[in-house]
């Protein structure tokens, strides 16, 4: 396959562009929440291998899944250098043997293993003779960042599996039906789901233009990639302004079809489009709801998980 624009539909035939899209909508909240939620490495781990597999099996390119690793990674490199400044260790207490952490109110940070667990530490005298942590690395800030950074890959993976997978006409409709309720308060929820469909409609367009805007400078002799921090700002201005006008004209232009075609925004709403559940929706529900009773068991504390499953605990 050629190169995945983010935010594109793929229009291919696999099981995941059959399903109704309002269940994929409500699940991607929900797997959201789920990655969000899991204390476990093992628990989390399961969602991520399962997101891979949907995504593999939605885009049909291997190659693709590991080269969504490059953004949360720089993410968590930055995480990383943060906590090392902002977190000190400290002298964590713990059942070794069952590797059961105290309750959080014993000790700050308690859930944490050995937070006090050095790595690196950097230290420097103050002029009272007190000696001040510059910064740390140590086993807390380790898991934090690397929970954070599976985290927010197995959200990349998710949502793209969301919008390649499901037509903007029907995402659009999905939400329209999801938001219905609003309908009985009175609130404009058709202005609503348009809007959306138009901001998620755009998303790639804007990264298809910024990408020839970016080789129409560099062929006048803009640097993008190299110079000091002030020479990169001034590049990226010449960047932002013909994206910002390009980006009203477009809307503009929009505007224009729109209102030509006899759009109006408050006229009442009929459908021809028939979202009905089919096997394939019941079958996924399951899967759903079989992965948030995995969660919602392994964070019960009455439970009673095996040890190697309970020293997996990382919760940030």
């Amino acid at each position: 396959m050629g190169k995945t624009i983010v935010g594109r539909y793929i229009n291919i035939d696999t099981p995941l562009h059959k399903l109704d899209p309002r269940l994929k909508f409500l699940a991607n909240i929900l797997f959201i929440v789920l990655f969000f939620i899991s204390a476990h490495y093992i628990t989390l781990s399961i969602l991520i291998i399962f997101s891979m597999i949907i995504y593999g099996i939605t885009v049909k390119s291997v190659k693709s899944i590991f080269k969504k690793l490059k953004l949360p990674l720089y993410i968590a490199i930055f995480l990383l250098l943060i906590n090392m400044f902002t977190v000190k260790g400290a002298i964590m207490y713990y059942d070794v043997d069952n590797y059961i952490p105290l309750p959080s109110d014993t000790r700050p940070d308690a859930y944490v293993i050995n937070r006090g667990r050095l790595f690196i530490n950097v230290v420097y005298f103050a002029p009272n003779n007190d000696i001040n942590s510059t910064f740390q690395l140590n086993l807390f800030s380790l898991h934090r960042t690397f929970s954070i950074f599976l985290r927010i890959y197995g959200v990349i993976l998710i949502t793209t599996v969301l919008t390649v997978s499901t037509k903007p006409i029907l995402l659009t409709r999905a939400i329209n039906d999801l938001l219905y309720p609003l309908k009985l308060i009175k609130i404009p929820i058709e202005i609503i789901t348009m809007i959306i469909s138009i901001a998620l409609r755009f998303i790639p367009t804007l990264l298809e233009e910024s990408g020839r805007i970016m080789k129409a400078q560099s062929s006048r002799g803009v640097d993008f990639k190299h110079g000091n921090f002030k020479d990169k700002i001034k590049a990226f201005i010449v960047l932002l302004i013909p994206l910002f006008v390009s980006s009203f004209n477009k809307a503009n232009d929009l505007a224009d079809a729109m209102t030509s075609r006899g759009y109006e925004p408050y006229s009442k709403r009929t459908t021809y489009r028939k979202l009905v559940p089919n096997w394939r929706d019941i079958l996924a529900t399951f899967i759903i709801i079989g992965f948030t009773t995995l969660i919602a068991v392994s964070l019960i504390n009455k439970v009673q998980l095996p040890n190697w499953w309970i020293a997996t605990f990382q919760k940030v």
